[in-house]
């Protein structure tokens, strides 16, 4: 199996575990990722907030490039799956957007290549019991709780992943590896991520219940399939580091679900991941003897 790939911003910066991850477990489910050549910035989150044609521009150009090659576009970043989702919807539903799009990006649109999630595509495409042989390392003992965030699943007629109000895509993959996925109804949740800079008192508000609701479902840490989730879980969660187990002041360690495959999958490079997060999850991993000890 062969995908484009669309790395986006998050992967060059915050979300590098993100993109090291992904390409690395792909690579050991026998699918073949081509990075887009000349790809550029999708326009998430601010392109559609001072510029709608911008905002479908700049996530049409990469779909253009990525006709050339005639295969589907894996696009991890849940934000950036959005924003070239939308582009994809205008183009189809939409004859007067499509012909402006056209026109601004310089490209005929064929509607033959899909945007794709990773998760949808380990799920759907390579198949779970693909990644319950490639397992090496069973994730027994790891309490998570499934994080898709907003942007993920919504809106459903444009992103068109999952069920919007309960997603169970992510779950299966985690239980596949073999890790204790615990139920809870704040999966789809916002995490405050677009405020950030702008009001990270609501971030903060926002993050603080998340993990507030994770560990009342006996989770330990939290897992993602979203860089911007990611960053905004780890940098406003509540709490001056890591104390005793069961402490209220604890801070969570979050995680993207492609870290703990290639851990699960025993891929030597995934000892390097950790290291890249604000929480450090190492500790959380050693205390259950998940711990390789790289």
């Amino acid at each position: 199996m062969e995908l484009n790939y669309y790395p986006g911003c998050s992967a060059a910066s915050t979300g590098q575990e993100y993109d090291l991850s992904i390409r690395a477990v792909f690579k050991a489910l026998d699918v073949e990722l081509q990075e887009l050549d000349d790809w550029n910035c999708c326009g998430a989150s601010s392109a559609h907030c001072t510029s709608r044609a911008l905002a479908l521009a700049l996530p049409a150009r990469n779909l253009a490039l990525a006709q050339k090659s005639g295969l589907d576009m894996l696009a991890p970043c849940a934000a950036c799956y959005g924003r070239h989702k939308a582009a994809d919807h205008a183009l189809r539903h939409d004859p007067v957007k499509q012909g402006e799009i056209e026109r601004q990006v310089g490209f005929s649109y064929t509607g033959e290549v899909n945007v794709r999630p990773p998760v949808g595509v380990i799920v759907s495409d390579v198949g779970l019991d693909a990644v319950r042989a490639r397992t090496m390392r069973p994730l027994k003992g790891l309490k998570v709780v499934g994080y898709y965030g907003c942007l993920l699943v919504r809106p459903p007629e444009i992103v068109e992943f999952d069920d919007p109000e309960h997603p169970v895509m992510l779950d299966q993959l985690l239980l596949s590896l073999g890790a204790d996925v615990k139920p809870w109804s704040y999966a789809t949740d916002c995490c405050g991520g677009g405020l950030n800079l702008t009001k990270s008192s609501v971030a903060v508000r926002l993050v603080g219940r998340l993990t507030r609701f994770a560990r009342e479902a006996g989770a330990d840490a939290i897992v993602t399939a979203c860089p911007l989730c990611q960053v905004s879980l780890e940098m406003r969660q509540p709490g001056k580091g890591s104390r005793s187990p069961g402490s209220s002041a604890e801070q969570m360690p979050v995680v993207y679900f492609s870290e703990l495959m290639g851990f699960a999958f025993g891929l030597k490079e995934a000892a390097g991941w950790w290291g890249k997060h604000l929480i450090d999850p190492r500790p959380w991993l050693a205390s259950i003897g998940a711990d390789d000890g790289r």
